[in-house]
């Protein structure tokens, strides 16, 4: 009998003892174990620095311009895709950059507290190199990639810049200048389909993003007051519901300008107004609601992707302005 055998013989039932190998765990871990453990939280860290759970604002802003293509190709949509990188990098490098800035006041804040560096999870020299990783990326993935105009990339990082320093500081610019952060991922989407601009979907673009904003804000006015965010002493309740209310108006307007006017629908457009009135009218009402009755809106994301009214009328006329595009222009190769 060999010496496996043996072993195996010897223990209770013939069985390998199937805790063989585990760690004790009523034993301290040792010094490569909290090392590791160490490791893994830093890098779950520093991928929360990068605001994972915002990037669907640039996955759904960015290919808004190929509504206005006249025909999807694979390299236009592979443009877009290419875009869309960009614009997430950009905006996860801004990210970073403002929880160093505002780590002061995050740690006043009762959420924003809990965040990597306000919390000290993450310190400020470790933050800053990942910035600069994230940097290096974006000039990279540039580079690399197919040929796309560098300005609104510039432009939205000198904004962002500007806003960390001293325009977040200023009421109403603050949320124009978030606001154009937007219009800009949409231009750089026209610049990657080869489009032409569409000043009607842009401003409905900018007009809905002020909407958002403006519904955060008012939440951040009612639960916080003027304490956390400086620039809210510049804003009201009652203000804040008014410029809510024109921003949807228009949002709304332009919108359905759009589909009119620019959008290559066809023989088709009149229907798909018809259907389009509706529709956005009861999501930027759900979305009204949700800021104004049910004191939502601190997280436009949330609400935008959680709410299932507003999912299911965005689904429909998604549907239905698709269906005019497809029946219009159907995709080439």
């Amino acid at each position: 009998m060999t010496a496996v055998e043996v072993t195996a013989e010897s223990m209770p039932g013939g069985a390998p003892d199937p805790a063989a190998g585990r760690r004790d765990p009523t034993q301290p871990a040792t010094t490569a174990e909290r090392l590791d453990l160490r490791l893994v939280r830093s890098a779950g860290d520093l991928v929360l620095l990068a605001r994972p759970r915002q990037w669907a604002k640039t996955v759904l802003a960015v290919p808004l311009a190929l509504l206005d293509t006249p025909a999807w190709t694979l390299g236009g949509l592979a443009r877009t895709g290419w875009a869309v990188l960009l614009f997430t990098l950009a905006s996860s490098l801004v990210y970073v950059v403002n929880d160093i800035t505002d780590r002061d006041l995050d740690r006043r804040h009762p959420t924003k507290r809990a965040r990597p560096v306000a919390d000290g999870r993450i310190s400020v020299t470790t933050a800053a190199g990942f910035a600069g990783v994230l940097a290096g990326l974006l000039a990279l993935a540039f580079a690399v990639g197919p040929a796309l105009p560098g300005w609104p990339l510039a432009v939205y990082l000198v904004l962002n810049v500007a806003y960390s320093r001293w325009l977040k500081h200023i009421p109403l610019v603050d949320i124009s200048v978030v606001a154009t952060g937007f219009g800009l991922r949409v231009v750089l989407g026209y610049a990657a389909t080869g489009a032409t601009v569409s000043v009607w979907l842009l401003t409905a673009v900018f007009t809905a993003c002020l909407v958002l904003i403006l519904g955060k804000r008012r939440g951040e006015l009612a639960a916080q007051g003027t304490g956390y965010r400086p620039a809210l002493r510049g804003y009201t309740l009652n203000l804040a519901d008014h410029l809510i209310s024109v921003n949807a108006t228009l949002t709304v307007a332009a919108f359905l300008m759009y589909l009119h006017t620019d959008a290559p629908i066809g023989a088709h457009r009149e229907a798909i107004v018809l259907a389009a009135v509706p529709l956005t009218l009861l999501a930027i009402s759900r979305y009204l609601q949700a800021v104004l009755v049910h004191h939502g809106g601190g997280d436009p994301v949330r609400t935008l992707l959680r709410d299932r009214l507003i999912v299911g009328s965005a689904a429909l006329l998604a549907a239905a302005v698709g269906a005019g595009l497809l029946a219009t222009s159907p995709p080439t190769s």
